[in-house]
């Protein structure tokens, strides 16, 4: 569990201070309540006024809310390196999680018109990216066992009336850390496809 904005500031570092020779990481931490608002996220999307915090943030997309019980998964990546291109990183971070969902017998899908992964509908997932000199931070944030209610304050990711789920309403009883287990164990598998690809 660590604030927002210090893991947002500790994200540009890396990215800033990074070589060529650096590893990339997948950082894996939960939020005290928080809205994030994208670089091209509208106010009027945050439908009243609240007690928690609201930072516009440097990454794309509107906004959408983190707290405690909800993954969420920063890559730090050199796609030069990796030869991948934002769309192509977006694929394997939507497949990551299906393929996740799927392992518990739920199935979810993305969305050609709206990023992020989604169950009869429902967002379960949201993506938001931000690309400097060639490399990515942010990241996906997947909404497992979480109090849903101050998504009610938004549009989320700017959707008017577009309903969120989460892993434990689709009935997925794993913890917190076997899904974490498995979400990162399907990102490094999809990002090593994706290379071979390349």
């Amino acid at each position: 569990m660590v604030e927002y904005l210090s893991t947002w500031e500790a994200m540009k570092k890396f990215t800033v201070e990074r070589t060529a020779d650096t590893r990339d990481e997948i950082w894996l931490v939960q939020h005290p309540s928080t809205f994030t608002q994208g670089l091209a996220g509208l106010p009027e999307h945050l439908l009243q006024r609240t007690d928690i915090p609201v930072i516009k943030t440097d990454r794309g997309g509107q906004i959408t809310y983190h707290g405690p019980g909800q993954i969420v998964a920063y890559l730090l990546l050199d796609l030069r390196r990796l030869k991948l291109n934002v769309r192509e990183l977006v694929s394997v971070m939507e497949q990551s999680v299906i393929d996740l969902l799927g392992d518990y017998g739920v199935k979810a899908m993305n969305r050609i018109d709206a990023p992020g992964v989604y169950v009869n509908d429902a967002k379960i997932a949201s993506l938001g990216l931000r690309i400097r000199h060639g490399c990515c931070y942010h990241g996906l944030a997947l909404n497992a066992d979480m109090n849903l209610a101050p998504f009610s304050l938004i549009n989320p990711c700017g959707y008017q009336g577009l309903r969120v789920t989460q892993c434990v309403e689709q009935g997925i009883t794993a913890s917190i850390n076997e899904l974490q287990a498995g979400l990162t164990q399907n990102l490094i598998h999809g990002l090593q496809q994706s290379r071979k690809t390349a």
